[in-house]
């Protein structure tokens, strides 16, 4: 099967240009889905998977005036500190986790995703409030 790279040059255009974070085209038996995480195409024996969506990222990079390790949302939602209102917060500042740890919960079309630290460490800085809307690859929270 060959691979037609101007299709997903210009689906990946598409993206940027209206600020998607993920398109699908499909044609006869081929499906091509991309997205600012997964590029994959599909053809009834073909699968090319480039990375994983869903999972946190890790980054040393800060937008924050702090620095440190950053953890992202791995989705759209909406933000939630605890499992539910009242409830204990799952992290708070000065708080030593571990990678895999629940650090929030993202809601996204009624279903509650438990967002793992992808990192050991203490929280240094929690960026999102209690409720708060978030975007793919928003940072959330900053270890040190």
């Amino acid at each position: 099967m060959k691979i037609d790279k101007k299709i997903i040059k210009e689906l990946s255009d598409y993206l940027d240009e209206f600020n998607l974070t993920e398109l699908e085209y499909t044609e006869k038996d081929t499906k091509i889905k991309v997205s600012k995480k997964n590029i994959s195409v599909t053809n009834s024996t073909a699968k090319i998977n480039n990375d994983q969506v869903g999972s946190p990222e890790v980054s040393k990079k800060s937008n924050h005036t702090k620095s440190g390790i950053e953890i992202t949302s791995p989705i759209i939602g909406t933000a939630y500190h605890a499992p539910e209102p009242g409830a204990k917060k799952f992290i708070e500042i000065g708080k030593k986790i571990k990678k895999g740890d629940t650090i929030m919960i993202v809601e996204a079309m009624k279903t509650m995703n438990h967002v793992p630290s992808s990192a050991d460490g203490i929280v240094k800085e929690i960026c999102v409030e209690d409720g708060q809307p978030v975007e793919f690859g928003q940072t959330i929270i900053i270890l040190e």
